[in-house]
């Protein structure tokens, strides 16, 4: 009975030790709905971060501003949400569902027709009216903040009732299938943000002349109040309004609001 002893207590000595390593500590999981003009400035700053928190795991929800909103109003597992618009964004925050606390206007950006790259015929927006211009893509303009500034910039010009009563308008579920259609030739044009335009190599950039055509863009940021990552989402967030992720910022065209 005593060698059984032995042999048992021997036994654990080489379990535990095995135990103790397989139950160490995971990473955790962070959800980031973002704008989708915003995926490859946040993978980047993303990566980063998780160079530097090797804890936390960043993984992203990226589409419309309007879409992600009401994800979030129906209660999807969300810890940091990042709007293209502020209408979106202070919904949430009227209702209690972002952190007042942990909330900034973080970012701003420029709006810009696009055609492809050889299209010469267009070359600013009022071209848009020519009868040889048939489609025209923006993002649909009650979910796609993107879409609202283009409508914005179109009625200022007094072209919007024309385009739409030609059905030249073609609505898209967020900017980055505007770009797709305009890149693909689906579309004569569209309107985006300056920085989704820079990052192609198919399109030609056509800045809109006047400044006051629409709202500012700006793009809040925000901590989810229900999120049960708390401190890993504050520290996400805090990185976002620091020095390393502006240097990003700046590298993808964006400009940084809080400077």
């Amino acid at each position: 009975m005593r060698y059984l002893h032995i042999i048992f207590f021997s036994a654990l000595l080489f379990i535990i030790p095995g135990c103790v390593k397989d139950s160490g500590p995971e990473n955790t999981e962070i959800t980031i709905s973002a704008a989708a003009s915003l995926r490859e400035v946040m993978e980047e700053a993303g990566q980063i971060y998780m160079k530097e928190n090797p804890g936390i795991k960043i993984v992203y929800n990226f589409g419309g501003s309007g879409s992600l909103q009401q994800q979030i109003s129906q209660g999807a597992p969300v810890d940091v949400f990042i709007s293209a618009a502020e209408d979106k964004f202070n919904l949430l925050l009227s209702k209690g569902l972002i952190d007042q606390n942990y909330s900034v206007k973080l970012l701003n950006n420029e709006l810009v027709l696009i055609t492809q790259k050889n299209n010469t015929t267009i070359d600013s927006a009022e071209s848009l009216a020519q009868r040889n211009i048939k489609r025209i893509a923006i993002g649909t303009p009650e979910s796609v903040p993107a879409g609202m500034y283009g409508k914005q910039a179109l009625l200022s010009l007094g072209l919007w009732e024309e385009l739409e009563h030609d059905k030249k308008i073609i609505f898209t579920k967020d900017v980055r299938q505007v770009l797709s259609y305009v890149e693909t030739g689906n579309v004569d044009a569209g309107i985006v943000y300056k920085t989704d335009a820079m990052i192609s190599q198919k399109v030609r950039i056509l800045p809109f002349t006047e400044k006051e055509l629409h709202d500012p863009i700006v793009y809040p940021a925000g901590v989810i109040a229900g999120t049960r990552h708390r401190e890993e989402a504050f520290s996400f967030f805090n990185f976002l309004k620091g020095k390393e992720a502006k240097e990003i910022y700046k590298k993808y065209g964006f400009k940084a609001a809080l400077e």
